[in-house]
C-alpha cells in the first residue's frame, strides 16, 4: 500500500529555557498533526527515565566548560551526569539549573548547611571568610572524599546486590548533610538507588527524615518523572518534616515538570493555609508550571510578574529567565520583548541566560540576523558566549537554511576553543535533512562519530526521520539498527519517525513491524504513533486490527482526528460494518463532544448518507442551528453519489423544521446543482428564486454559478449573472472578478475585462500579482488592438515594481498576431536588458510574429541570431517554424527541417508526424508518406484518425482504389470510429472509380451512426450515377436533397443538367429551370449554355436555338458562349451550313469571333467524312477573320509556327482553358488529315507553352510513363508516339533504364464524347503491344518492361515511328468516330468483327486477326468460338469426373462408432 508520508519531524526547536524530548510528527496521509500532549511524559516514564520533559543536563553548563580560555577553576567534584539528549532543538538548561540552585539554596540558609554543602550547590558562600583554616580545609576535602568514596560504592553494585550491605558496612561516618549528597549524587545517575537510599535510612531510623532529605529525594523523583512516587513519600513525609518551605517547593517542582498547574496552584494555596509563606522559589515553579500547563496568552508573561510583586517579593533573574525562556518556546517575540523591557525598567540586570533566551527567541521568530546582531553585542555588554549561545545562534541560521552562516558560527564556536558538541551537529544535521542533502547529513554524521562525540536520540531521530520523507526507508533503516547497537534506546518519536517512513514507502508490514516492536520495548505509543498506524491498517483493508487498535488508543486516552475519523468510517462502510460505525460515532460523540451536525458532516465525507441524514435531522430537530457549509457538503455528497431524491426529501425537511432558513436552503440548492454539473437545473432554480427575492448579500450562489458558466462555457448566462449581482448590490469577491476577467476575455470583450480590472483596483481586492493581466493582453493581441495590449502593460509598470515574465510574453504575441516583428523584437530586447530574461515562449512569439507577416525567408536569420546570442532553440520553436512552412506548401523547408530536428535529437512528437502526413499527402508523395508512418509506428506511435484520413484522401486522389480501400480496412482494425471525412472521402472514392452504388450504401452506413454527408459528397454521388447513366438514382438523390430543405447551389443544377443532356432527356433539363427559380438560384449564362447543349446533344439544335432567342429577349449583354452552343449543335448534327449562317448572324449583331467559335468549327471539321467539308468549314473562319487553321491544312506550316506562337500566347490568360480546348481541336484536326509532323510540332509548341504538362510522358532512369488525361483522342496519339519513340531509343541504347512496369494513365473520362482510354487500346491492340488493362485500376495499361523493350526492338509497327505529313491533303478522313473510339478507318470493319464476336483479346492476338483478310479472319475467328466451347466441355467433364470419385470413396469408408466416453 503507497502512503504519502510527508510529515515534519521537528526534533529542533529554537533555543529555549526547557530542553523538551518532543518530536512532531505527522503523517500526511492522515493529515495528523502532534501537539505536545499532556500525558505524554507518563507514557514514556514507564519504560524510560529518558523519557520526555526530562531535563537534559548539559556538560557545557559548568563555567570552566563554557569559558576555557578563561582557565576558571570552580569546585565540582561530580558534575552532573548528561541525560542521553532527548530534546527537539539545542535547548537552553539554565533555567531549571538555575530553579534547582535557587531550591537548594534555600533549603540550605534555612536548615543551616555548612559553607561546604553552599559551594556544592554552586553559589559562593556570604557567610565565609576569605581564608580557611587547615581544620576548615580538611573537614572540607573530608566530606568530599566521604561522599564520592559511599556514591562510587553505591553505583558500583551489581543488580542482584542492594544498598543496605553498602550502608551497614559503615566504613566511613556519614553526617545528614553527607548522605543528602549522597542521595542526590546517586539519583543524577540512578534514581532507584537513590530512592532505596532514602527507604534504608527511614527503616533503620538512623537519620530521621528532615526537609532538606526530602527535599533532595523529591528533586531527584522529578528529575526522574517519578511523580507517583514523588507523591507518595511527599504524603508519608510530611506530617514529620512540618510545613516547611523548600519541601514544598520540591514537591511544586515534581509537579511543575509535568506542566500540572493546577496542582502546584493547590500546594501553594496549601501553604499558605498551614502559615507557610511561599517565597520567591515557589513562585518561579509556579510560573514555571503555568508556562508548561499550555500556551502562553497575550500579557500573561506581565500578568505572573505582577502577581509575584503583590506577594510582596521582588522578581529576580531566573524569574525573568523562565519566562523569557517560555516565549522562546512559543516563538512569542512579543512577549519576550515585554518581559526583557519588565526587567530592564525595574533594573534587574540580565545574565547570560538572559541573552541566550533572547537570541533564542529571535532564532525562532525566523530573526537570525537579530539574534547575530545581539551575539555581537554581547562583549560589549561585558558577557562572553558559551556554547548554548553559539548554538542557539546556529540553530537560528540552520532554520533558514543558511548554509554558509552555519559553516561560520560552528567555526567562530571552534576558534574559541568550544568545539562541536551533540547540539551542534544535531542542528547542522537536521538542517542538511530539511534542506534534502541527506549524502551530507550522513556525512557530519559520521564525523560526529569520528570527533568523539556520540549521536544521541535526537541525532538518531533526526536522521531517520529526514531519510524517511525522503524515500530513503533502507537508509533510515541501518541508522535505526546503528542507534540500537550503540545502546541507545529509541524513543516514541524515533518510532514514529520510522514508521511513518514506511508508510511513505507503502511498506505496511515493515511499518506494523515496527510498531510492535516498539510496544514489546516497553515504550506506549503517543498520538502520532496510534494515527499513523491506524490510518496504515485502513488503507491496507485491515479493519478488524484498525479496530483492536482504536480501541487501544482511545483506552489510552487519545482520540483519533478528524481526518482519521472520516478514513475510519470511509473502510468501515466499504466493509459494511454498520455497528461499528454507529460505535464510532458514539465515541464521537463522547469522546470528542460534536454535536449531531459536525458528526453529519464527517459521516457524509465516508460516504455514509442515511446516518448523516439522520443526524443532521436529529440536529435541527434538537433546535441546532443549520450551518451552512455542513448542509452543502452533504448535498454535494447525495448529488455526486446520484441520490437526487433523497437531497430533496432532505431540502423539504430543512423548509419545514429549519424555520427563516428558506434563503439558505435555496442558495444551497442552486449550489448543489452546480457541484453536481446540473448547471441547466440551477440557472432555472436560480432563475426562479430570482423573483421571490429570497437571494441574500452572500457571494458563495454567485461565485459556484459564474465558476460553473465559466467551466461550461456559457458566456452569455455568466455575464447576465454578474450583472444581477451587481444590480442587487452584492460586491463581487476576488474570485468573481478573476472569472469575469475570464468570462469576458473568452466572448473576445478585453475593453470590459480591462474596466472590471481597473475597478477591482479601485475595490482593493484584485492580488498583488499581475497575473490577472495576462489574458487581457492576450485578447487584445488575437482582436488586433496591439495597441490597447500597449497601454496596459504600461499600467503594470507603473502598479508593479517588477514587471512578469508572462506579461511580456503576452505583449510579444499580441504583436505577432499582428505580424508587427519589430515591435515584437524590442520587447524582446528589453526583457534581455532589465530582465526578466526571455523563455522558448518569448521566442516563440518572435517567429510567429514573422510568421503572420509572411517573412518566412527570415526565420532562419533570426533563428541564427538567437543562437548567437546564446539561446537555445527549442523543439516548439522548430515545430512552429515547420507547421508555418508546411501550411505554405514548401515541402521542401519542411523536410529539411524535420531532417534538421532529427540530428539534433529531437524525437517527433505526434503532432509533427500529423503535420509531416498530411503535407506528404497534399504533395501526393506516397512512398515519403508510406516511409514516415513506418518510422512513426517504429518510434511507439499510432496513426490517429486524422492520418488515416489524410492517406485516405492521397490514395483517392492518385486513383488507388485498392490501397484506399486496404486503409479504411485498417481504420477499423485499429479501433477508430471513422468520422465525417473519412465517410465522405470514400463516398468520393467510389464515386470516382465508378462504383456509386457502394458510395450510396456507405452513405447509408454514415447515416446510421448519426453523421451526415456534406453537400459535396451528395453531389459526387449524382455526378457518378450520371456517368454511369444511373439517371434514377441520381435523380433519386436530387429529389431527396431538393425535397429536405437542403439549400443547393447553382452546381447542383448544372450536375443534373448535364446528366439529362447525356440521357438526351432535354424536358426535365428544361424542368431544372423552373425548380432553380422557385429554391430562390437565377440561371445564369452557364445554366441557358447547359441547356443548350443538352438540346444540341440530344440532336434538336432548333430548341437550342429557341433558348438562345428567349436569353436574346431579356436583352442581357451575351458573349459567344451561348452562340458556340448552338452553333456547335448544328455542326454535330451535320448541318454545316447552318452552323455557317449562325456565325455570320453573330458577326452581324456585333460580336467578334473568339476562341469558343474556332474551337467548334475546329472541332466539327475533325470529324467531318472528307478533307471537302472540313475546307468548307475552316474557309467559314477564314471568311470570319482566322485563317490559321486552313493555311496551317493548306500551306507549309514552318512559316506558320511563329503566328501559331502568338495566337496561344493571346489565349493562355483567357479563361475556360481557351488555348487547351484550341491546341486538343486542332491536334485531332491535324492527326485526322495525316499532318502528323506537324501535330508533333503543334504538341510540343503547346508542352513549351506549359498548355500541356511538362510530364506528359517521361522516359528517364527507372521511371518510364505517361499520363494522357484530358487530352483529346488526336493529341494522345500524338503523345503515345512519341513516347514511343524515346523509349525505342532507349531500349536500344540501354539508357535510361527502365522500371519492371511500364504504367500509362488513359483515365476513364470521355472528351467531347470520345474515350480516351479505348483510342488508346484500339491503336495499341493494332500494333500488338504487350500493354495490357490493370487488374486493380481502370483507365491504367501497364505493360512488363521487358516485353516493352522486346516489342519496340523487334516489332514491325516500330520500325518507323517518325511522324510525317501527307504529301497531299487526302480526300477522306483517316479517323472515325465509333462508339466513342477515335481509330483510323481501316482499322473499323475488322475492329467491329473482332469485338462483336470475341470481345476484348489480348493485342497480340488481335493484330494477328485485324491484319487478315475478311475470310481468313471470320474462319479464325470462328475456330476459336469452336475450341473455346471444347475447353469449357472437357473442363466440365473432368471435373464431374472428379466428383464422382469422391463420392465413391467416401461411399467405400467404414463406419466406426466412437465411444461417448474416455475409457480410460
Amino acid at each position: 500500500m503507497a502512503m504519502s508520508c510527508t510529515g515534519a519531524l521537528v526534533p529542533f526547536a529554537p533555543p529555549s529555557s526547557k530542553v523538551r524530548k518532543n518530536a512532531s510528527v505527522s503523517c500526511f496521509s492522515s493529515q495528523l498533526s502532534t501537539p505536545p500532549l499532556p500525558n505524554e511524559q507518563e507514557n514514556d516514564s514507564n519504560v524510560n527515565i529518558n523519557s520526555s520533559n526530562n531535563n537534559f543536563s548539559y556538560s557545557r553548563a559548568s563555567p570552566s566548560e563554557r569559558w576555557p580560555h578563561l582557565q576558571l577553576q570552580l569546585a565540582e567534584t561530580y558534575p552532573l551526569s548528561q541525560t542521553p539528549f532527548s530534546a527537539t532543538a539545542p535547548q537552553l538548561t539554565h533555567v531549571d539549573k538555575e530553579a534547582e540552585l535557587s531550591l537548594e539554596s534555600s533549603n540550605s540558609e534555612t536548615l543551616g548547611v555548612n559553607d561546604e554543602t553552599q559551594e556544592k550547590l554552586g553559589r559562593v558562600s556570604k557567610t565565609r571568610v576569605k581564608k580557611m583554616t587547615k581544620l576548615a580545609l580538611k573537614r572540607a576535602k573530608d566530606w568530599r572524599e566521604r561522599v564520592k568514596f559511599l556514591t562510587d560504592r553505591i553505583l558500583g553494585l551489581e543488580h542482584d546486590q542492594f544498598v543496605a550491605d553498602v550502608l551497614d558496612d559503615r566504613k566511613v561516618q556519614m553526617t545528614p548533610t553527607d548522605f543528602c549528597f549522597v542521595v542526590k549524587y546517586v539519583g543524577q545517575e540512578n534514581w532507584q538507588r537513590a530512592l532505596e537510599v532514602y527507604e534504608w535510612l527511614n527503616l533503620r531510623h538512623w537519620y530521621s527524615p528532615n526537609a532538606r532529605m526530602l527535599a533532595t529525594i523529591l528533586a531527584v523523583l522529578g528529575r526522574a518523572n517519578q511523580e507517583a512516587l514523588a507523591i507518595e513519600i511527599f504524603t508519608r513525609a510530611e506530617p514529620a518534616v512540618g510545613n516547611t518551605v523548600q519541601v514544598y517547593n520540591a514537591m511544586m517542582g515534581v509537579y511543575a515538570r509535568n506542566g500540572r498547574f493546577q496542582k502546584v496552584q493547590e500546594l501553594l494555596d496549601l501553604m499558605r493555609e498551614r502559615g507557610c509563606e511561599p517565597d520567591l522559589v515557589s513562585f518561579n515553579t509556579l510560573i514555571n508550571a503555568r508556562l508548561k500547563a499550555g500556551a502562553m496568552l497575550p500579557d500573561l508573561a506581565i500578568e505572573l510578574l505582577n502577581e509575584v510583586r503583590r506577594s510582596g517579593l521582588r522578581p529576580d533573574i531566573i524569574t525573568y529567565n523562565t519566562l523569557i525562556s517560555a516565549c522562546s518556546r512559543e516563538s512569542n517575540l512579543e512577549e519576550a520583548m515585554k518581559v526583557f523591557e519588565d526587567m530592564d525598567s525595574h533594573n534587574c540586570q540580565p545574565d547570560l541566560w538572559t541573552y541566550n533566551a533572547m537570541i533564542s527567541v529571535y532564532g525562532r521568530c525566523g530573526m537570525a540576523y537579530k539574534a547575530e546582531q545581539l551575539f555581537r553585542d554581547l562583549e560589549s555588554k561585558g558577557f562572553f558566549p558559551d556554547a548554548v549561545t553559539f548554538n542557539s545562534l546556529l540553530y537560528a541560521f540552520a532554520r533558514e537554511g543558511n548554509v554558509d552562516k552555519v559553516k561560520q558560527i560552528s567555526e567562530e564556536m571552534v576558534e574559541m576553543g568550544l568545539g562541536r558538541d551533540e547540539m551542534t551537529y544535531n542542528t547542522i544535521i537536521h538542517m542538511y535533512g530539511k534542506q534534502g542533502q541527506h549524502n551530507l547529513a550522513l556525512r557530519l554524521y559520521s564525523d560526529m562519530k569520528l570527533s568523539g562525540r556520540n549521536p544521541d536520540v535526537v541525532t538518531y531521530t533526526v536522521l531517520i526521520d529526514s531519510l524517511g520523507k525522503a524515500n530513503k526507508i533502507k537508509e533510515a533503516s541501518n541508522v535505526m539498527s546503528e542507534m540500537l547497537d550503540s545502546g541507545v534506546k529509541p524513543t516514541v518519536r524515533t518510532y514514529s519517525a520510522l514508521i511513518c517512513g514506511y508508510a511513505k514507502a507503502g511498506m505496511a508490514v515493515e511499518a506494523e513491524e515496527a510498531f510492535d516492536c516498539m510496544q514489546r520495548s516497553g515504550i506506549r505509543p503517543d498520538f502520532l504513533a496510534y494515527s499513523v498506524m491506524l490510518d496504515i491498517l485502513l488503507r491496507c483493508n485491515e479493519i478488524t486490527k484498525a479496530l483492536v487498535l482504536y480501541r487501544e488508543m482511545v483506552r489510552d486516552g487519545f482520540k483519533p482526528d478528524h481526518t482519521l475519523y472520516q478514513v475510519m468510517l470511509q473502510a468501515l462502510r466499504k466493509e459494511n460494518k454498520v455497528e461499528d460505525i454507529k460505535k464510532v460515532v458514539s465515541d464521537m460523540k463522547e469522546l470528542c463532544g460534536m454535536n449531531p451536525q459536525a458528526i453529519s458532516s464527517f459521516l457524509v465525507k465516508g460516504e455514509c448518507y442515511d446516518l448523516a441524514a439522520q443526524m443532521l435531522r436529529l440536529g435541527i430537530s434538537n433546535g441546532d442551528e443549520l450551518d451552512e457549509e455542513n448542509l452543502l457538503s452533504i448535498l454535494s455528497s447525495y448529488s455526486s453519489s446520484g441520490r437526487y431524491k433523497e437531497a430533496c426529501e432532505l431540502l423539504q425537511f430543512l423548509k419545514k423544521h429549519a424555520e427563516g432558513y428558506n434563503q439558505l436552503i435555496s442558495e444551497a440548492l442552486v449550489v448543489m446543482l452546480c457541484e453536481t454539473c446540473q448547471l441547466d437545473a440551477a440557472l432555472k432554480e436560480y432563475s426562479n428564486a430570482r423573483g421571490s427575492g429570497l437571494f441574500s448579500r452572500s457571494t458563495t450562489m454567485y461565485e459556484s454559478l459564474i465558476r460553473h458558466c465559466e467551466e461550461n462555457e456559457l458566456l452569455t448566462e455568466a455575464s447576465q449573472i454578474f450583472t444581477d449581482m451587481r444590480f442587487y448590490g452584492v460586491e463581487p469577491s476576488e474570485h468573481i472578478f478573476k472569472s469575469m476577467v475570464t468570462v469576458y476575455c473568452k466572448m473576445g470583450f478585453p475593453e470590459t475585462a480591462h474596466c472590471l480590472i481597473n475597478h477591482a483596483e479601485l475595490k482593493g481586492i484584485l492580488p498583488e500579482n499581475s497575473f490577472i493581466y495576462v489574458d487581457v493582453i492576450e485578447v487584445y493581441g488575437k482582436v488586433k488592438m496591439w495597441q490597447k495590449a500597449e497601454s496596459v502593460v504600461g499600467n503594470v509598470r507603473q502598479r508593479y515594481k517588477n514587471v512578469d515574465r508572462k506579461i511580456w510574453n503576452a505583449l510579444i504575441h499580441a504583436y505577432a498576431a499582428s505580424g508587427c516583428y519589430e515591435r515584437a523584437r524590442a520587447v524582446f530586447n528589453t526583457m534581455i536588458r532589465d530582465g526578466p530574461s526571455p523563455t522558448v515562449d518569448s521566442i516563440n512569439g518572435l517567429l510567429e510574429a514573422l510568421i503572420v507577416d509572411g517573412r518566412l525567408t527570415e526565420l532562419y536569420v533570426v533563428i541564427q541570431e538567437l543562437q548567437d546570442m546564446g539561446f537555445k532553440i527549442s523543439k516548439s520553436s522548430i515545430l512552429l517554424m515547420l507547421d508555418a512552412f508546411a501550411k505554405a506548401g514548401n515541402l521542401f523547408e519542411v523536410t529539411k527541417i524535420y531532417s534538421g530536428m532529427k540530428a539534433a535529437g529531437y524525437f517527433p512528437t505526434m503532432h509533427l508526424y500529423r503535420i509531416m502526413i498530411r503535407l506528404f499527402c497534399k504533395g501526393k508523395r506516397v512512398r515519403d508518406v508510406e516511409a514516415m508512418v513506418s518510422e512513426m509506428e517504429e518510434a511507439g506511435f499510432k496513426p490517429d484518425l486524422s492520418i488515416w484520413n489524410s492517406m485516405l484522401k492521397l490514395y483517392s486522389g492518385i486513383e488507388d482504389y485498392k490501397r484506399t480501400a486496404q486503409i479504411y480496412q485498417q481504420i477499423k482494425e485499429a479501433g477508430l470510429e471513422p468520422d465525417e471525412d473519412t465517410y465522405n472521402t470514400l463516398i468520393v472514392m467510389y464515386c470516382r472509380d465508378r462504383r456509386p452504388e457502394e458510395g450510396l450504401s456507405l452513405m447509408y452506413e454514415m447515416r446510421k451512426v448519426g453523421l451526415e454527408p456534406t453537400l459535396d459528397t451528395y453531389k459526387s454521388l449524382i455526378s457518378a450515377f450520371g456517368k454511369q447513366q444511373l439517371l434514377e438514382q441520381a435523380e433519386e438523390l436530387f429529389n431527396e436533397l431538393h425535397s429536405k430543405g437542403y439549400k443547393l447551389d447553382r452546381s447542383f443544377y448544372h450536375t443534373m443538367m448535364k446528366i439529362f443532356r447525356n440521357s438526351r432527356n432535354h424536358a426535365k433539363a428544361e424542368s431544372l429551370l423552373s425548380m432553380m427559380k422557385e429554391a430562390g438560384v437565377e440561371p445564369t449564362i452557364a445554366t441557358m449554355h447547359l441547356l443548350m447543349v443538352s438540346y444540341g446533344s440530344s440532336g434538336q439544335p432548333q430548341e437550342a436555338e429557341k433558348v438562345l432567342t428567349n436569353l436574346k429577349e431579356t436583352g442581357l449583354n451575351l458573349t459567344t458562349l451561348p452562340y458556340s452552343s448552338v452553333i456547335d449543335a448544328y455542326l454535330k448534327n451535320g448541318d454545316y451550313n447552318v452552323g455557317i449562317q449562325k456565325l455570320m448572324e453573330m458577326k452581324k449583331e456585333g460580336l467578334e469571333v473568339d476562341h469558343r467559335i474556332w474551337t467548334c468549327f475546329i472541332r466539327a471539321a475533325s470529324l467531318s467524312q472528307n478533307s471537302s467539308e472540313a475546307l468548307i468549314l475552316l474557309n467559314a473562319l477564314l471568311d470570319a477573320g482566322f485563317d490559321l487553321p486552313i493555311r496551317l491544312m493548306t500551306e507549309k506550316s514552318e512559316l506558320l509556327f511563329p503566328e501559331l506562337e502568338s495566337c496561344l500566347e493571346k489565349l493562355e490568360p483567357v479563361e475556360d482553358d481557351a488555348a487547351f480546348n484550341f491546341v486538343n481541336a486542332l491536334e485531332d484536326l491535324l492527326w485526322a488529315f495525316e499532318l502528323r509532323a506537324t501535330a508533333s510540332w503543334v504538341f510540343q509548341l503547346a508542352v513549351k507553352k506549359s498548355i500541356y504538362r511538362h510530364d506528359v510522358f517521361r522516359v528517364a532512369e527507372k521511371d518510364w510513363g505517361a499520363d494522357f488525361r484530358k487530352l483529346s483522342a488526336g493529341s494522345a496519339l500524338v503523345a503515345l508516339t512519341l513516347w514511343l519513340d524515346h523509349m525505342q531509343d532507349a531500349a536500344l541504347q540501354g539508357y535510361p533504364q527502365s522500371p519492371k512496369s511500364v504504367v500509362l494513365i488513359t483515365g476513364t473520362a470521355e472528351y467531347n464524347m470520345v474515350s480516351l482510354n479505348s483510342t488508346l487500346k484500339a491503336c495499341l491492340w493494332e500494333m500488338g503491344s504487350p500493354f495490357l488493362p490493370c487488374k486493380t485500376r481502370s483507365g491504367l495499361l501497364v505493360a512488363k518492361a521487358h516485353s516493352l523493350r522486346m516489342w519496340l526492338k523487334d516489332s514491325s509497327f516500330c520500325f518507323d515511328l517518325e511522324l510525317k505529313d501527307a504529301l497531299a491533303l487526302p480526300e477522306l478522313n483517316s479517323m472515325q468516330l465509333i462508339e466513342g473510339c477515335f481509330i483510323r478507318r481501316g482499322l473499323v470493319p475488322a475492329f467491329k468483327d473482332i469485338t462483336e464476336r470475341l470481345g476484348l483479346v489480348w493485342p497480340k492476338k488481335f493484330a494477328r486477326l485485324a491484319l487478315l483478310s475478311d475470310e481468313k479472319r471470320d474462319k479464325a475467328i470462328q475456330a476459336d468460338i469452336e475450341g473455346s466451347k471444347e475447353k469449357l466441355e472437357k473442363l466440365k467433364t473432368k471435373v464431374g469426373n472428379k466428383k464422382r470419385r469422391m463420392i465413391k470413396k467416401l461411399r467405400k469408408r467404414k463406419f466406426v462408432r466412437r465411444p461417448l466416453l474416455d475409457p480410460n
